[in-house]
């Protein structure tokens, strides 16, 4: 594959091939990037995990320390008391069958879904249409929630979710290349212990195989395990 000549000077400022520790290899990620807005920090885990298995589909949410930098716009999918509970906890948006109506007919001009159990039934009919870009409400996620003041708050804090894909990777946001090295390590710490903390009794050797930062546009940097 070919890249730019920006790209390819940002090879030039560390080793391929070497693993660094996890704050200088934020700090490469910073130090990467290429384009003239604020890009965001992410880093990919490789799991040995085997997704096929329902015990190992590897699933969740994480409110992390210092937040993504990035606003979320929430939908919520609710009614009577619970809708107005929404709006004062400042829900971007929020509807029922008219919204998954408009949702029905393509639209999806929001980040996240929140939704009452209640209207997990109309929604889930829309399970082809969510499911894909990964906004379908899920309990593990705390999206499907009657506590919805509280899963807004959340979210709106720097809420990130995770989800093992089908080769076993899992791809996040940690925060700004404009965040403090230190702020960013926080939240790599608390993403990192998240996923810790979810390891599959079925997992034998090694759960954590590769580790890799880099800013939303640059080059990869390798993570010492």
């Amino acid at each position: 594959m070919k890249h730019g000549k920006n790209f390819n000077n940002s090879l030039s400022l560390f080793d391929r091939n070497n693993r660094y520790e996890v704050k200088e290899a934020i700090e490469l990620a910073q130090k990467t990037k290429t384009v003239k807005y604020d890009a965001q920090v992410r880093v990919s885990f490789r799991l040995n995990v085997d997704p096929r298995h329902a015990d190992q589909q590897i699933r969740g949410a994480i409110v992390l320390p210092n937040g993504t930098g990035k606003t979320q716009k929430v939908l919520v999918i609710a009614k009577g008391a619970k809708a107005e509970e929404a709006k004062a906890a400042g829900a971007d948006l929020v509807g029922e069958q008219d919204m998954i109506d408009e949702i029905a007919k393509g639209w999806t001009d929001f980040d996240v879904i929140v939704a009452t159990p209640d209207m997990m039934g109309a929604l889930g009919k829309l399970g082809k249409v969510l499911g894909p870009k990964g906004l379908m409400p899920n309990p593990k996620t705390g999206t499907v929630t009657m506590n919805i003041a509280g899963a807004i708050e959340e979210i709106k804090k720097g809420k990130v979710t995770y989800r093992v894909d089908k080769d076993g990777n899992i791809n996040a946001s940690i925060g700004l290349c404009s965040f403090t090295a230190d702020a960013l390590v926080e939240n790599y710490n608390a993403l990192y212990g998240a996923l810790i903390k979810a390891r599959p009794a079925a997992v034998k050797g090694n759960y954590i195989t590769n580790i890799v930062i880099s800013n939303n546009m640059g080059p990869g940097i390798r993570v010492a395990l």
